[in-house]
């Protein structure tokens, strides 16, 4: 029986872009997803992509048994944990949802992992872990803050989990990245972001005013100690993020214990920068007004890459016109998303 990959959360925005980059490296792909804040149209649209198919599970991971069960009948060597909730305004407000689905969730599936004896995990972690860091950029060897945000916290509290679970059982190997802004779209314009109801991320936001479903975008704050009083970030396309999970999964293959990397450009960019870079690439206008500041968010934020450079040969390839230019495409031809 051929070995294959489990990705949890496949069918969501970074796992079915993943889904579609392991599948065109050869690899088989199983992909478990409670479709929750996701499609499974997704999935169909990444096997017309690369001309192959995967195998799809509706269930939650936080069901034993539907872990087991994918345990049983699938022979799995690595498993590629994207499955959890991502908005931090709504972690804000629904702490609980976001430590039972991110944390509980993660801990139901590293159990079903450790009885079918499963031991390499790629984790989808995030920037967030590092609280409010006093320098920029950040790198890997900075210590983890206080998260501004259940959503950050959970993040963190499952990757003291798996130090912990490393430390307990060597044959755990076990690679944390730490996403700083993922956008764009695959650049055939089939799959893309499609955030359920308001988008709570900048860049769906700015796309979805452009082509005329939201008015305008609100601005959080134009008095953060940056260059133009608005929130710098390090956006990173959702296809170099691929990559990067195909390197570490390489890596973790060859390794054991837990191993750390940024998934970032280096770059940080203002949210008045993003917006006159997308009204470039777009020709539309994306009105806006600025408003008070969000709860939980930080003022700039963006990663010192060179650890995943130096250690997996990855570094991000694609600049902020095309970040632009492949979110433009997907959502011109997609006003509605999968829905549409």
């Amino acid at each position: 029986m051929t070995e294959k990959i489990l990705v949890t959360g496949g069918a969501g925005f970074i796992g079915s872009h993943t889904t579609l980059a392991l599948l065109e490296v050869g690899l088989e792909v199983v992909v478990l997803d409670n479709l929750s804040n996701s499609s499974d149209i997704a999935l169909r649209r990444v096997e017309d992509i690369c001309g192959k198919s995967l195998t799809f599970i509706e269930g939650d991971i936080r069901n034993s048994q539907i872990l087991d069960d994918l345990f049983n009948e699938h022979r799995i060597s690595a498993v590629l944990h994207f499955a959890g909730l991502k908005a931090v305004g709504q972690s804000v407000r629904m702490p609980l949802n976001y430590y039972d689905n991110n944390v509980v969730g993660s801990i139901s599936l590293f159990n079903a992992m450790a009885r079918a004896g499963v031991f390499n995990l790629v984790f989808s972690s995030s920037a967030t872990v590092y609280g409010e860091p006093t320098q920029m950029p950040i790198s890997e060897d900075f210590p983890t803050g206080i998260p501004t945000n259940p959503y950050g916290r959970s993040k963190l509290m499952v990757e003291d989990v798996l130090r912990d679970l490393s430390l307990s059982d060597p044959r755990w190997s076990v690679g944390l990245l730490r996403y700083f802004n993922p956008v764009g779209a695959h650049e055939s314009g089939i799959i893309g972001e499609d955030p359920n109801g308001i988008p709570n991320n900048l860049l769906p936001y700015v796309s979805q005013v452009a082509i005329g479903k939201l008015k305008h975008l609100s601005v959080f704050g134009n008095d953060y100690p940056t260059p133009d009083g608005t929130g710098v970030r390090d956006y990173i396309h959702v296809q170099d993020l691929a990559d990067g999970h195909l390197c570490a999964l390489q890596k973790i293959l060859q390794t054991n214990g837990v191993n750390i990397w940024n998934l970032g450009t280096g770059i940080g960019y203002s949210v008045l920068e993003i917006i006159r870079a997308f009204e470039e690439a777009s020709g539309r206008a994306v009105p806006y007004q600025v408003v008070e500041r969000r709860s939980g968010d930080i003022a700039q934020c963006w990663a010192a890459p060179e650890k995943a450079t130096r250690e997996l040969g990855w570094s991000a390839k694609r600049n902020l016109l095309d970040m632009m230019t492949d979110t433009w495409r997907w959502q011109l031809g997609n006003p509605q998303g999968y829905g549409h």
